[in-house]
């Protein structure tokens, strides 16, 4: 996987020319370093001499993230970079992504406030880019782009749940979905893609190594073949460490002093999990699963695999799983889920895991996230009152849709990446 803000060496795309031309861009601009112009202290002293205030406020500026296609010519990159600059726009970051016919280039900008993404694109337009495309960005974007593949590459080792996001994250707004080898009737999917990946525009189609695909989708903006390239070595990734989740538990004691322990959950809970199933009476299941009692075990398999989500099991000290809840990944939302076995019912297992799932969301950047139940599951919307957030509440012939709104997660403070977990 390459991330870089030039082109490899070559005759074709000709990176020395480039690299020259933002080097003079960035020479022109006045927060740069001083060549042969007075240096910022002699400018001051000279201001100070003629009267003229010490200080200016400095100039409000936004962050746009622009991608536009130029011609493969010398002089093509020097025409664009020019234009951003009698606009007062600011280079700081440039990838290119060749093409066949041409090259895309994708930059970080800080351009002034008042200059709006019409103006923007009208200049990018008079300068040769064509197909240009403008986004606001934020802090996050700041990040280089090696940093980026490199800290998401290191999240995948660790989890393979966070394949799916990873991917997301490295193309912005885009649809993640992961098609099983076979739906829950038993039948295989359509089509498999081949084990190199299927390119088509705005839709990329890759093997999932746990069987079955996962499809990327992203309507507004095509896919390059670098980044196809990009998306393919993060899934060879996945596939050559094989299923892997973090394993560490807490030990919590419930108010009536019992003591479980919750801990991440994968397939390798199936054998505990429908045992579970088996203690729990049909109107457990019904409530939980929303359909026949006897499909539940069906489901299973699905909730348990990371690559659709996060599961967490709550499990008691002899070892008997009384609950599971589940983190589901639906775009921009998350679903959240829970199933407390009979007997282990409103002693505030279900509240446990419900807070841990809400936490974990928000960690991945979640802005909501939702559960479906029925208006009579008062121990769900229990459990959702719980989390102090704001609620907002959808129902429809007795399926009721919880809705929180949730706080962003502070940034974690940079630690030690932990030696990768050992499969089991």
């Amino acid at each position: 996987m390459t991330f870089r803000a030039t082109p490899e060496p070559s005759s074709r795309h000709r990176p020395r020319w480039r690299h020259e031309l933002v080097a003079w861009w960035s020479r022109r601009q006045d927060h740069a370093p001083p060549g042969s112009s007075p240096s910022p202290a002699a400018d001051a002293h000279s201001a100070h001499a003629a009267g003229a205030p010490e200080t200016t406020a400095p100039e409000a500026t936004t962050l746009w993230r622009m991608r536009t296609t130029v011609r493969d010519e010398p002089g093509a990159l020097a025409a664009l970079c020019a234009a951003l600059a009698g606009h007062r726009v600011d280079i700081l970051a440039l990838q290119t992504h060749p093409l066949a016919d041409g090259t895309v280039d994708e930059f970080l900008l800080r351009a002034p406030e008042a200059l709006a993404s019409a103006e923007l694109t009208d200049a990018v337009a008079a300068a040769g880019g064509s197909d240009t495309w403008v986004e606001r960005a934020d802090a996050h974007d700041l990040v280089d782009a090696p940093t980026r593949a490199l800290t998401l590459a290191t999240r995948t080792a660790l989890d393979a749940a966070e394949l799916p996001l990873a991917l997301r994250q490295l193309f912005g707004r885009c649809t993640i979905r992961s098609v099983p080898a076979k739906s829950f009737g038993g039948r295989s999917p359509e089509s498999t893609p081949p084990a190199e990946g299927v390119l088509e525009e705005t839709v990329m189609r890759l093997r999932d190594p746990s069987g079955g695909a996962i499809v990327i989708e992203r309507p507004y903006l095509p896919f390059t073949p670098t980044e196809f390239a990009r998306a393919r070595a993060l899934v060879e990734l996945d596939a050559r460490l094989g299923p892997r989740i973090p394993h560490d538990g807490d030990v919590l004691t419930l108010p009536e002093g019992n003591a479980i322990t919750v801990r991440r959950a994968d397939s390798g809970d199936l054998a505990a999990a429908r045992d579970m199933h088996a203690r729990c009476s049909p109107a457990t299941l019904a409530l939980r699963y929303h359909g026949p009692v006897g499909d539940a075990d069906r489901y299973l398999a699905h909730l348990l695999s990371p690559r659709f989500g996060r599961t967490l099991a709550a499990y008691t000290a002899s070892g008997r799983l009384v609950a599971l809840g589940h983190l589901l990944w639906d775009g921009d939302e998350a679903e959240v889920a829970l199933i407390v076995e009979d007997e282990w019912q409103r002693r505030g297992v279900g509240g446990q895991l419900l807070r841990r799932l809400v936490a974990m969301a928000a960690e991945t950047g979640y802005e909501s996230v939702y559960a479906v139940t029925q208006s009579a599951n008062t121990g769900m919307v229990t459990a959702m009152r719980s989390l102090e957030l704001p609620l907002d509440y959808q129902i429809e012939q007795g399926t009721l849709v919880i809705s929180a709104r949730l706080d962003p997660a502070p940034a974690p403070a940079p630690a030690p990446v932990p030696p990768l977990p050992h499969s089991r």
